[in-house]
């Protein structure tokens, strides 16, 4: 049986993750994104694009170009996405398959070639506007949460339904 979601409340200036499309929707944006690993800045830009999908936080994707020379190493393995495409890894310093990219993204994904995603719980610290960014639950999703976003997540225990 499938649960039934009841969306959180929507205050000015935020977004519900159940007004996101479902195929997901790529979109620039000019939020500047910083990444901390083991005490350094290894990313800071505001050339980003986000995936937004229905039940999703934004996932963001960085210019590979944006990172410090060598952090990103490549990873073996791959997945699939049904809208995106093949997925290849990477580690970022020495956390183990921290980040994902599509070297060929399917038709209607292509602004995210040549670009990263990273799992923000495996940084140390990951800002979007100087904000704190907050690791979706899950292991399989890569979504950053920061208070301009309201849920509920897909990603926790008893949400696989959805």
């Amino acid at each position: 049986m499938i649960k039934r979601v009841q969306p959180d409340p929507v205050r000015p200036g935020q977004e519900s993750v159940w007004d996101y499309p479902r195929p997901p929707r790529v979109e620039h944006t000019q939020e500047r994104v910083t990444i901390e690993l083991d005490g350094v800045t290894i990313v800071d830009t505001t050339d980003v694009v986000r995936v937004l999908e229905t039940s999703h936080p934004p996932v963001y994707y960085l210019p590979r170009s944006s990172f410090t020379a060598g952090v990103l190493q490549p990873e073996p393995g791959q997945s699939y996405c049904e809208y995106k495409g093949v997925a290849g890894y990477a580690s970022v310093g020495a956390r183990a398959r921290a980040a994902w990219f599509y070297p060929t993204p399917t038709p209607g994904y292509e602004m995210l070639a040549d670009r990263v995603a990273i799992y923000p719980g495996a940084m140390d610290r990951c800002t979007v506007n100087g904000e704190t960014v907050h690791a979706q639950e899950g292991d399989y999703y890569g979504g950053w949460i920061t208070a301009k976003i309201v849920g509920p997540f897909k990603g926790s225990a008893g949400t696989t339904g959805w």
